[in-house]
């Protein structure tokens, strides 16, 4: 029998089980071999905090979802074209995300009594017409992978847990996904277990020969590879693109990088992935908690390396004595700060913007640090540069801002070229700079007014250093009141100072009496929210902060030039306080802080309600 292939222009698949039945494997997989058929791509992986939640309960549905086109797209999508459901628990917990229509492939196997009482089913939703608004697809994927492996030598137990692979080939066959990279990739992560890594391999290809085979599946789909900028490009998440930042700042700035870090999710993978890298001089130190991972990493940038520690929020807390102490040592230092839901330990797995106000006045006295906020997966590798940037340059802690959508989120990133790469690379004092012979660790330079960077050990450039106030030029210990003030008031125009790009607006007419503002993660939503309200005729534009401090120079001209100005954030408002409290303009605030990234629905409706009003 000759199946149909139908065309499609994008597709949103939302794989969802059990947090041990592998969806983030499968989903990662998937997204694998999307990249490499060259689709355009965003994901969405969303998973419980607990290591292995309660089997079969709605707390313990883990999920990843998909979003690939033949164009360029911006968010892991609103709704899912397809749900892939292992048990009932993950319908019950996604179906509410469900268009009327969509696809849903649900295994069978587990939609037993007890699995749907553990949920509330008091029948089968398979059985009654419940899903009527639905396509559903019934398929045995638990009984379907043990048949396939009933001659290979493994435990039924096993053999159960090898179902994902069956349903990832499925899905493979049915959108025309290139295999031979799962293949490699199961024979090569099982290695050291061959018969575990037959089985998921039979497993895939028995899923993959089920599509082909079955009737339950007449169409397969066909999405064509998307039209990029030429280049060579690969899947990054922003957790390995910000890695790769660090270490490319490394590089360009010919220092030693030194990370300091206690791992904590979001941020772990940031540790794992530059601990790889030793052959570029990277130093990973896992400390024994978070004070000691961010002064270890002080401790290196006194001592002449490009000191990094990552941590999410509650890790910021306490690092905050330490990068007050670098503030007024004048040291670079980089703090990643992988946002997560809070407060206290919060929602450790979801993603929030709520960290804001800490970056930036979360320190006992005046203590002033820029602060760097990326704004997709892939631009994390750019922020990391541009956080080695302002802290070498400027001799100044940058906090730089990430959270669990990006650092987890994945999408084609397009590979720089080295040449293309800022140079970053640093003058160490060598010589004495007082007119008297001796050195003075802060006389400042004019342009940037960031003190000279000194080696220890480095001969007749001897000087103390630590927390307590120092006399303006020489460091040394001083209480006098005026020099307080002086120093105070250096500090912060040195940060005021900093060299940041104005402001680049989004307006294609140049007549649009809206301004959508947003910062971090918030891009991709946005962008796809304003897109669809041009298409309806909606006149509105954008700009994205990328520096929180200090602001572009012509951030208040550029607010002061609409009528309107909304500024969605996933938080209550707290760039909305600043703005409204330097600038003197009402902007309107759109707050959501339910641990997920905003919709592009939801954004154009409100961006469509603002333009309504005026």
């Amino acid at each position: 029998m000759t199946k149909q292939v139908q065309q499609l222009d994008r597709v949103i698949i939302r794989f969802a089980g059990d947090s041990g039945d592998g969806m983030q494997l499968t989903g990662d997989r998937f997204t694998a071999e999307t990249a490499q058929f060259g689709n355009d791509l965003s994901t969405l992986p969303n998973f419980p905090a607990e290591i292995r939640a309660p089997a079969g309960t709605l707390p313990g549905v883990s999920s990843f979802q998909l979003h690939f086109a033949d164009h360029d797209i911006l968010t892991p999508g609103d709704a899912p074209n397809v749900l892939v459901a292992m048990n009932p628990a993950a319908l019950k917990a996604n179906l509410g995300d469900l268009p009327r229509g969509a696809d849903i492939i649900a295994n069978t196997d587990e939609f037993t009594k007890r699995n749907l009482q553990k949920v509330g089913y008091a029948v089968s939703p398979l059985e009654d017409e419940s899903l009527s608004e639905w396509r559903v697809h019934s398929v045995p994927l638990t009984s379907l992978t043990l048949k396939a492996l009933e001659e290979l030598e493994i435990s039924k137990k096993d053999a159960e847990r090898a179902k994902n692979m069956f349903a990832l080939g499925l899905l493979s066959w049915l959108y025309h996904r290139p295999t031979e990279a799962t293949v490699k990739f199961l024979e090569t992560k099982f290695a050291k277990k061959p018969e575990i890594a037959k089985a998921n391999v039979a497993a895939f290809r028995a899923g993959w020969n089920y599509g082909e085979t079955t009737e339950s599946f007449s169409v397969s789909y066909e999405i064509r590879p998307a039209k990029l900028a030429s280049g060579v490009y690969r899947n990054i998440s922003g957790n390995q693109a910000l890695a790769y930042g660090l270490i490319a700042a490394s590089v360009q700035s010919k220092l030693p990088l030194f990370l300091g870090s206690y791992p904590i999710t979001p941020a772990s993978d940031i540790l794992h992935e530059l601990s790889k890298h030793k052959r570029f001089g990277i130093r990973t130190f896992q400390a024994e908690d978070e004070i000691a991972g961010v002064a270890a990493a002080l401790g290196a940038a006194f001592g002449g390396a490009l000191g990094v520690t990552t941590t999410s929020g509650p890790g910021v807390t306490l690092k905050a004595e330490t990068v007050g102490l670098a503030v007024t040592t004048e040291l670079p230092l980089i703090v990643v700060d992988v946002q997560r839901a809070g407060p206290s330990t919060g929602m450790p797995t979801k993603t929030e913007q709520t960290d804001l106000l800490m970056a930036l006045y979360g320190r006992n006295g005046e203590s002033p640090v820029p602060v760097i906020a990326a704004s997709t997966p892939s631009d994390c590798f750019d922020a990391a540069i541009e956080a080695a940037r302002i802290a070498l340059r400027y001799r100044t802690p940058v906090i730089l801002l990430s959270d669990g959508y990006l650092a987890n989120g994945s999408e084609p990133w397009r590979v720089p070229e080295t040449a293309d790469l800022p140079d970053l690379s640093v003058e160490f004092a060598t010589e004495p700079n007082g007119e008297d012979g001796s050195y003075l660790p802060f006389k400042r330079d004019t342009e940037t007014l960031a003190r000279p960077w000194a080696v220890p050990g480095t001969p007749g450039l001897e000087h103390r250093i630590g927390g307590i106030e120092k006399a303006d030029g020489t460091g040394n210990i001083s209480y006098d009141p005026d020099n307080h003030d002086k120093m105070v008031r250096l500090r912060q125009a040195k940060i005021e100072g900093i060299d940041v790009p104005d402001l680049t607006v989004d307006d294609p007419d140049g007549d649009a009496r809206v301004l959508v503002l947003g910062w971090g993660s918030t891009f991709g939503p946005i962008a796809a929210a304003v897109r669809r309200v041009r298409k309806t005729g909606g006149k509105v534009a954008q700009v994205h902060l990328r520096h929180l401090n200090p602001l572009p120079a012509n951030t208040g001209d550029v607010l002061r030039s609409y009528d309107k100005v909304l500024l969605p954030e996933i938080n209550l408002g707290q760039l909305a306080l600043l703005l409204r409290a330097r600038f003197l303009i009402d902007v309107i605030s759109y707050n959501r802080v339910r641990g997920l990234p905003f919709k592009a629905e939801e954004l154009a409706a409100v961006i469509q309600d603002v333009i309504d009003s005026e």
